[in-house]
């Protein structure tokens, strides 16, 4: 098998949103579906032995020469690429993820329409997978052509308000992911509206919490301890959502530390994981998940970032272990955490260990965020070049990096120099 050909589950993930793709799946033309992994780096042999068929039987698909038409080899098709089973008319597979149930949620809120929930699962998997960068065009043609037509529609109930804030939202965090801060905080500031103008506070709450994380980003730490403040008000007078909760408190934690103050952070940070033990009193459809895996990686961070190396050590470990290999991007961040404390706590080998890992960790990732994270990880090993191994993995690094970015070229934004970072 050819070594460099891609995952062809992570091309299927950026593939998505391709409407060739939902296409030739409705058509259920496998020929044409087989085109466009090969198209994209995945090769003849790996396909084949994906969906255990000869190479010679593959060629006919691809060519025209017969077409796919045996219900066990489409669900064949379907399970080895994660090509969700309704693109295909098939019954939803096994790996797919459960639509958010809303049989907890107040009886006063009218149900979200389901083929939004649907919409909305199937574009995050594919962003955990391939980044939000292959993405983001598609999110935003579905909200400009599904959602905003309703928006002005007289017999739309409220819950389509909440389903385009919640899809506004993730449009923020992919431009976000492809480098574009400034479009992403555009996104947010009109999903805040949209929750508020439906009255769903949690939401409301959960979108002030990526505002925190943006401010954050931009170097702002009193603006998202602000935005995090803000978002604890309604999610105190909303249904009971430990995990919303948890993350805001995770929020404002991390903005504490970049700002040094020592107490307020270890206090809300403390708070956070009292409240990610608490048992839900709600649940919500539109809430993008808060786990066990996201708090150690966000408390490895704030640790790290009040310099207790030693103390933000378990927790960067225990991030790695929660991340399965589906979650490609939260994998990547969180190997980066674990060789950044690594270094700062002087174990060199430790960090090299990982950081071979990590330049493992999914190179056709789509995120420009990844991207930048691993630029400030050289930038923290350099000063070690002396030490051979780490000015081996330099090496292979600087390698690495030159391939990410040529399959990056198209999504990394220019610099105001007029060159790629």
């Amino acid at each position: 098998m050819n070594r460099m050909s891609p995952n062809p589950r992570e091309v299927v993930a950026g593939l998505l949103g391709d409407e060739r793709l939902i296409t030739a799946c409705a058509e259920r033309d496998m020929g044409a579906v087989f085109r466009m992994l090969n198209a994209r780096g995945v090769s003849t042999r790996r396909i084949a032995a994906a969906v255990d068929i000869t190479q010679g039987r593959l060629y006919d698909y691809m060519n025209g020469k017969s077409r796919v038409e045996k219900l066990t080899l489409f669900e064949q098709i379907a399970d080895a690429f994660h090509l969700p089973g309704h693109l295909l008319g098939l019954a939803r597979r096994p790996w797919e993820p459960v639509p958010a149930s809303n049989e907890h949620e107040r009886t006063d809120r009218p149900p979200p329409d389901g083929d939004d929930l649907v919409t909305m699962d199937h574009f995050r998997s594919a962003d955990r997978q391939t980044g939000g960068g292959r993405l983001y065009g598609a999110v935003v043609r579905h909200l400009s052509d599904r959602v905003a037509p309703r928006l002005v529609d007289i017999g739309s109930g409220p819950q389509v308000f909440a389903a385009a804030a919640a899809l506004t939202e993730m449009a923020g965090w992919m431009a976000h992911d492809s480098g574009h801060d400034d479009r992403a905080a555009r996104h947010f500031a009109r999903a805040l509206s949209l929750a508020r103008a439906c009255g769903d506070l949690p939401l409301a709450a959960h979108i002030a919490a990526s505002r925190s994380h943006l401010a954050l980003e931009a170097g702002d730490a009193a603006g998202a301890v602000g935005w995090a403040r803000t978002g604890l008000e309604p999610a105190a007078r909303g249904p009971r959502i430990p995990a919303l909760t948890a993350r805001l408190h995770t929020m404002q934690a991390r903005a504490l530390a970049v700002a040094s103050q020592r107490v307020a952070a270890t206090r809300a940070l403390e708070a956070a994981h009292r409240a990610l033990e608490a048992s839900p009193a709600a649940d919500h459809p539109w809430l993008s998940p808060f786990d066990a895996a996201a708090l150690a990686s966000e408390s490895a961070l704030v640790l790290r970032d009040l310099e207790q190396y030693d103390e933000a050590l378990p927790h960067a470990e225990q991030a790695v272990a929660l991340r399965e290999a589906g979650r490609a991007r939260s994998l990547a961040l969180s190997r980066i955490s674990l060789v950044d404390i690594q270094v700062r706590r002087r174990d060199l080998d430790a960090a090299v260990n990982v950081g071979h890992e990590l330049l493992r960790t999914s190179p056709t990732l789509g995120s420009v965020r990844v991207v930048r994270q691993l630029d400030a990880l050289r930038r923290l090993l350099e000063p070690h070049r002396g030490y051979p191994p780490i000015r081996e993995y330099l090496v292979r690094f600087d390698d690495a990096r030159r391939a990410r970015m040529l399959l990056l070229a198209d999504l990394i934004p220019p610099s105001p120099g007029g060159t790629t970072p």
